[in-house]
């Protein structure tokens, strides 16, 4: 039988096969023996303790969980009006709302875990004692990966300014933290520093596993109708895309200061190539927050993209990325 000829005055060339689509890029991540199943967690304050979104994704998918902050006693938070809309993000003042890490322990970890998420506790307190107190309770408490220091706290002690505004305070965190917690311990940086490089190496001198970078930077509204601030408390957190190149400097910055260090990038990521973005600047993984108020599947969706780009870019393994970056 003679094979069916092209039509005269035209060739007929087949596509070669795309090469880049014969792979499945390696997803996983190794934070110095923090395993994560794929880079995209989700970040503390922006997903409660998971419940809120059962109906949109299926936490097992997510990198991990990094729960909203636990005190040693319950927060009440602030009063109302505590969020407010601005361009390309939001301002929150929720005054770390929570049921406190006895509760927590309680009723949330046992829903998660059921679930199968990979749990990173996030800790508050106004004074050292209470960081103490509060790692104390999480103390080989089973499911809990990493423990995430919030220091982006009023420090009581010292005229209520935040832990982390200055290397001495960081420290002290750090290491008292350090001596009670049997999980390794992740220190969340606020980019309201001069330096914030400074603070990251105080945190490494404590004794911090890695570093969370970064918190939200104090922001501020005002409805020129009433003459009002748009939150009670005046100022307030600021987050979502607006966030994003500060917080890009911040993670390159600690980065190259402490290559060896693992860093959660987190701050504005929307969609996959953000992803890439903070991980090419240095970052190990990222947490997603502002996008699941917006969207509850983001993080999935996003996932879904960074794992989309890898196959187009030919890029086999996601922790690849962090030795990526050109240099001018």
């Amino acid at each position: 039988m003679s094979q069916a000829q092209p039509k005269r005055g035209r060739f007929v060339e087949r596509s070669a096969p795309d090469r880049r689509t014969e792979f499945k890029p390696k997803l996983g991540v190794d934070l110095n023996g923090v395993k994560f199943s794929n880079p995209v967690l989700t970040a503390s304050g922006c997903f409660h303790y998971g419940r809120e979104f059962e109906p949109y994704l299926d936490v097992r998918k997510l990198g991990g969980v990094i729960v909203k902050s636990l005190s040693v006693k319950p927060w009440p938070g602030h009063a109302p009006p505590r969020g407010a809309e601005v361009t390309s993000g939001m301002l929150n003042a929720i005054g770390l709302q929570n049921p406190g890490v006895a509760a927590f322990c309680d009723r949330e970890l046992p829903w998660l875990l059921d679930r199968g998420a990979t749990v990173v506790a996030s800790i508050v307190g106004n004074t050292v004692e209470e960081y103490i107190r509060v790692t104390d309770r999480l103390r080989n408490v089973a499911g809990i990966t990493a423990i995430e220091v919030n220091i982006s706290c009023p420090n009581l002690e010292d005229r209520s300014r935040m832990f982390s505004s200055t290397p001495d305070s960081t420290s002290a965190v750090v290491r008292a933290v350090r001596r009670v917690a049997t999980q390794p311990v992740f220190t969340k940086l606020s980019p309201d520093v001069t330096d914030i490089v400074a603070i990251a190496k105080a945190a490494v001198s404590g004794g911090t596993h890695g570093l969370s970078v970064i918190n939200t930077a104090l922001g501020m509204a005002v409805d020129t109708e009433s003459f009002a601030p748009k939150l009670s408390t005046f100022t307030g957190g600021l987050s979502g895309p607006a966030l994003k190149p500060l917080a890009l400097r911040c993670v390159y910055q600690v980065s190259r200061a402490f290559p060896d260090v693992p860093i959660i990038g987190q701050g504005g990521i929307w969609n996959g190539a953000d992803v890439a973005e903070f991980m090419l600047a240095g970052a190990w993984a990222v947490a997603v927050g502002t996008a699941n108020f917006v969207e509850p599947s983001a993080s999935i969706r996003i996932l879904d993209e960074f794992r989309a780009y890898l196959v187009r870019k030919g890029v086999r393994e996601a922790s690849a990325l962090r030795r990526m970056l050109k240099d001018g």
